[in-house]
């Protein structure tokens, strides 16, 4: 890993350790139950945001998707879907992803959050590189944001079991393991997440606006 004055920049041979999983699942009720992950944005679906800005900081992408699979098929990343019945959240699909990759490494964010930043990928190497943990969280400055993380595919085996005792809850899942969080509050827009017609209204402004997309 090479270390610059701006930031950290992963090699080949630590992007070839992790696989990216973008997470799509979810029911998106407060969209009305559209597939958030589909919907335009600046002329391209929202799903396709983050595919971009994670394809060039990760071995290889999945997108996890519940529904419209053949449509998620064509954003030209393989697409899982979860094992658990009735939309069972975020860990269902971390877990998923989980069985699926041959990395050691799955990091993870939401399709909704279209700015994620370039050195993503890397600052959240860099920590848990440093420390040896099974995984490292996002933080905005002022709260945890566990749907961007980087873990050990080892530790899917805990998932399944804590799945089994019927938790979904992230953040209890993590007490089970070894983690810290990694500050991004200089990222802010980073964690701009797409959550209604009004949120997808505003992040279109702001993008075409000019607003400072890439920090």
């Amino acid at each position: 890993m090479r270390t610059g004055s701006a930031e950290i920049e992963l090699d080949e041979r630590d992007k070839a350790q992790i696989s990216g999983l973008l997470l799509a699942g979810g029911r998106a009720r407060r969209m009305g139950g559209e597939d958030k992950g589909l919907l335009p944005l600046a002329g391209k679906p929202l799903a396709v945001w983050g595919l971009e800005r994670l394809s060039g900081q990760v071995d290889h992408l999945l997108i996890s998707a519940n529904r419209n699979q053949a449509r998620y098929r064509t954003l030209g990343a393989k697409v899982i879907s979860d094992t658990l019945d009735d939309f069972s959240g975020p860990l269902a699909g971390l877990a998923a992803g989980l069985a699926q990759i041959e990395t050691p490494w799955l990091v993870t964010a939401p399709c909704d959050s279209p700015l994620l930043a370039s050195d993503y990928v890397s600052r959240l190497w860099a920590a848990i590189a440093r420390d040896e943990l099974d995984a490292v969280v996002a933080h905005d400055g002022h709260r945890l944001q566990p749907v961007f993380m980087l873990l050990r595919r080892d530790t899917l085996a805990d998932l399944e079991i804590f799945l089994a005792l019927g938790e979904r809850k992230i953040d209890l899942w993590l007490e089970r393991l070894s983690w810290k969080p990694v500050d991004f509050s200089d990222q802010a827009e980073m964690f701009l997440n797409v959550n209604t017609p009004e949120d997808l209204v505003q992040v279109a402004a702001r993008i075409s606006g000019g607003a400072s997309t890439d920090r």
